[in-house]
């Protein structure tokens, strides 16, 4: 079984690292603390690894299921996935040295706004996984349980 309790504690905690980033750099002095850094890095973390526990363990087990539609459905949160991690890292390369942990910030309104932009992105496809991947994959395991 798929370990949804996983995946909505992952969720959470993007979520709330997400939060605590944006309220401590709006302010700039913040930006270079030890604490907003640890905090981006964590976020920086979790998010990869959240998108590859959806992409190996929900989209692997749609993608091997013999239904098309969601086959069709996997294959979209894949290349979605695939076009979040490379706008990811390309954020990650223009904002921050992740060798030594720390950002670089040379115009702060236009890190605050591809900051919002980059956060948004991952918190839109975590609620569309909520709302559509999830419920597939349940539906899955309900109808091999029930063969069982």
């Amino acid at each position: 079984m798929t370990a949804f309790s996983k995946l909505h504690a992952q969720n959470h905690k993007i979520t709330e690292l997400s939060n605590v980033f944006l309220y401590l750099v709006q302010s700039r002095e913040m930006c270079d603390t030890e604490t907003a850094c640890d905090v981006f890095f964590e976020y920086s973390s979790k998010v990869r690894e959240h998108m590859e526990l959806v992409d190996r363990e929900l989209c692997g087990k749609l993608i091997s299921y013999p239904d098309q539609s969601m086959k069709n459905t996997a294959d979209r949160f894949l290349s979605g996935s695939t076009e979040i991690k490379r706008i990811f890292n390309d954020y990650l390369k223009e904002w921050c040295n992740e060798t030594h942990r720390h950002l670089t910030i040379r115009d702060h309104q236009e890190f605050l706004e591809e900051t919002e932009h980059m956060f948004r992105l991952v918190l839109d496809r975590i609620q569309r996984e909520t709302e559509h991947l999830y419920p597939l994959v349940r539906k899955i395991e309900e109808k091999d349980a029930a063969a069982a």
